[in-house]
């Protein structure tokens, strides 16, 4: 038991919208471990990411919240330790209610609650709120052959699932040896104290949970109905928080995405893999692309949940990040010391033309415009974005893409940044107030394609010839050019005091081709001119902040707008 008495003052959640959620999953010992304005003492550590100059960051990158990789007390393999190495991403759980005392620069004997907690209060008044990656699937035991530290001292064949034709195996659907048993009450009980715990007394926001079927799964796999569901949708303080599952375990019909209810928003790898691949000339036309930037609603579109149910990322703490996925076509992980043989081997990445690093100021420049492509796309599509630690400032891991034990420079965020650094954090920046600043890009509801009061549909699809995209168009392999125009009348949404919302229209020109083109744009009904507000194509000029332009550049209706090779351009539309 640990002594209470933690000040609170006046903390409130910050309670953001989903619409209106940007989040940007984070590595509390790897963010500050190398800051320098962060005092020695406190990098890497609870306090290190509640000092004012990590806050900084945060709020002037614009996120709405962070998702703090497992924070849960945790410990490391024995493979791990045995070689000298640990677990830094920190999915091994051995206490589900203690902080990671790791993380704690006062102290392990209950401390580290009380900077937790100050943590929670500070991000909280800074108006970001605290997501944790919470990790119920397996505990830091493993297999038969692993430590007796938790749950197998009290009640073994209680607590894991055991093989059913070998009850002397666990059942192993995590890929660590064990899985922990939810069908047990005692178990199940055990999680939901947790879970409360952590939002009545830290102060938590809501919770991304690791391999999530596996905690649904029943006497015959994933069960939509599972208790652990039906207790979290029924508990009166788990209701009020986001609840994000990661919608795939590794057993048998563990992929689950789209199956969870209505308040669950899910990791949406679908869009990953579409994005990546559109970007890197291996898409398949312009169709799934088009689903992806719209919402989902062909995969998370059940009864009752709205775009928010898709949590759209490119890149996240597993994989390669986002200057790697513009730099190695393969991983690199010899660092790890499993001889290559740990990781993904199909990354949907593309080196551009060289692997690794390199002079070549080709490749370099298309790099850049690789990157500003993959977050343009990420920050204008309808849903939830994720953002990861450090693709910000284009953060490499050397082409690791699986730095779980890496705990060092690989794994840390830079601060010395260089000029391309500095434009890039700038564009992302760029990219997320704009997000923030027009409900049209970040819809409240799946867009029906239905005209609104002035004959508009609330979006509609163009190819480059300035005409609505046909049937065949839709269906070729080879369309690499679309463009989605967005009507701000025909927002669904209200604002706090009941009063319809209506934004300015925006259309979005996704250019996938590896040449120029010229990209008709369309005259009314749906447009009189046009400005160009973003455009990937463009470098920044020396010494300046951020790629994109400033608004001023504009174009009749009718006009041909010329596209740079794969880039993305973002029009503000005046209406007739």
């Amino acid at each position: 038991m640990v002594a209470g008495g933690f000040d609170w003052q006046d903390d409130r959640p910050p309670a953001t919208p989903w619409p209106e959620t940007v989040v940007y999953e984070l590595h509390v010992g790897g963010f500050t471990a190398r800051h320098p304005d962060v005092p020695p003492a406190l990098r890497g550590t609870y306090a290190g990411l509640a000092h004012p100059a990590a806050v900084e960051h945060l709020v002037g990158l614009g996120v709405t919240a962070v998702e703090l990789l497992p924070v849960q007390h945790f410990v490391s393999e024995q493979h791990l330790l045995r070689r000298g190495a640990r677990n830094w991403w920190g999915y091994n759980t051995l206490g589900f209610f203690a902080p990671h005392a790791g993380y704690s620069s006062s102290g392990s004997r209950g401390q580290q609650v009380q900077e937790f907690k100050s943590l929670v209060r500070t991000l909280h008044a800074a108006g970001i709120e605290v997501l944790l990656d919470v990790v119920y699937n397996h505990t830091g035991e493993g297999d038969r052959s692993g430590p007796t530290l938790c749950l197998r001292g009290l009640d073994a064949a209680g607590s894991y699932r055991l093989h059913p034709s070998d009850r002397s195996r666990y059942e192993d659907v995590t890929g660590t040896g064990s899985t922990v048993d939810l069908r047990s009450p005692a178990v199940l009980r055990l999680v939901l104290d947790s879970l409360r715990y952590w939002v009545s007394e830290m102060h938590v926001d809501g919770f991304r949970f690791d391999l999530a079927p596996a905690l649904l799964r029943g006497d015959r796999g994933v069960d939509p109905r599972s208790a652990f569901l039906q207790a979290v949708q029924q508990d009166p303080v788990l209701a009020e928080v986001k609840l994000i599952a990661e919608p795939w375990d590794i057993g048998e019909g563990g992929y689950s995405l789209g199956r969870f209810p209505s308040p669950w928003a899910e990791w949406n790898d679908r869009y990953r893999d579409t994005v990546r691949d559109a970007w890197r000339g291996h898409g398949d036309g312009v169709r799934e692309l088009a689903s992806r930037l719209s919402g989902s609603s062909d995969l998370l579109g059940a009864p009752g949940r709205r775009p928010w149910a898709s949590i759209n990322l490119v890149t996240a703490h597993d994989g390669f990040t986002l200057h790697d996925l513009t730099a190695y076509d393969v991983k690199h992980n010899e660092a790890n010391g499993e001889q290559g043989r740990d990781g993904e081997d199909h990354n949907r990445s593309w080196n551009c033309g060289a692997e690794g690093e390199t002079s070549d100021p080709e490749v370099l420049a298309l790099r850049r415009r690789q990157a500003r492509n993959l977050l343009a796309t990420l920050l204008l599509s309808a849903g939830v974005p994720m953002l990861s630690m450090g693709d910000e400032v284009r953060r490499t891991q050397s082409g690791n893409n699986n730095a779980y034990c890496q705990d060092g420079e690989l794994s840390w965020q830079p601060w010395e940044l260089s000029l391309d650094a500095q434009q890039m954090h700038a564009f992302t920046s760029r990219l997320v107030h704009l997000r923030r600043a027009h409900p049209v890009l970040r819809q409240p509801h799946f867009f029906t394609g239905e005209p609104g009061p002035d004959g508009v549909r609330d979006v509609t699809w163009f190819g480059a010839s300035g005409r609505e995209l046909t049937d065949a168009q839709w269906h070729d392999a080879h369309q690499a050019t679309l463009g989605m125009l967005l009507d701000g009348q025909s927002i669904r949404a209200r604002g706090a005091r009941g009063e319809p919302i209506v934004d300015e229209s925006f259309l979005l020109v996704v250019h996938l081709g590896a040449t120029r083109t010229a990209f008709h744009l369309p005259g009314p009904p749906w447009a009189a001119s046009y400005a160009v507000v973003l455009d990937t194509a463009e470098e920044p000029a020396t010494g300046a902040s951020a790629a994109g332009c400033d608004g001023t550049r504009t174009l009749e209706a009718d006009a041909l707008l010329e596209v740079g090779a794969r880039s993305v351009v973002l029009l503000r539309v005046a209406r007739p």
